[in-house]
């Protein structure tokens, strides 16, 4: 996992292939102004989904995790805390994983925990199990999906 500021997404680009794709959007858009819902930024490789909502207690929330996607989840408005633990040590037994939606959900408690505010964002790897959305009140988010191209360790 990453954690950063908005402001220094630039020196991510080089990550996976995608990430640039992931710039040009937030360079070209006041993302402030964008209105809920999916856009496509190449297709169904790089995509955001813009949302706002109330967050959730860390009893709600669930561990979740991606295999073909890498999340670049950016606050717009509020504060958010995402809850975190390494995928490794989560008990793999009778995890469903659905292909489709590209997700898995664990029944445990994240070890750490960070708290994002406006302008800040998290990179979360297929090696991130992540409890998003905890916290009371209500945020604006953009989650950014990037489609792996290139072979990411877990």
């Amino acid at each position: 996992m990453i954690v950063d500021s908005l402001e220094s997404f630039e020196k991510y680009c080089d990550i996976e292939d995608g990430f640039q794709k992931v710039y040009s959007f937030i360079k070209s858009h006041k993302l402030a102004e964008l209105e809920e819902g999916e856009y496509e930024i190449d297709g169904r490789r790089v995509y955001c989904t813009v949302w706002s909502g109330e967050l959730k207690s860390p009893e709600e929330a669930k561990l979740e995790v991606h295999d073909s996607y890498i999340d670049i989840q950016l606050l717009l408005e509020g504060a958010e805390t995402i809850g975190h633990k390494d995928r490794r040590k989560c008990n793999a037994t009778d995890v469903e994983y659905d292909e489709v939606k590209d997700i898995a959900f664990f029944e445990e408690d994240p070890d750490n925990y960070i708290v994002l505010g406006p302008g800040n964002m998290a990179i979360l790897f297929p090696a991130d199990a992540h409890a998003p959305l905890l916290g009371s009140g209500r945020c604006r988010k953009i989650v950014f999906k990037v489609k792996i191209i290139r072979q990411v360790r877990r």
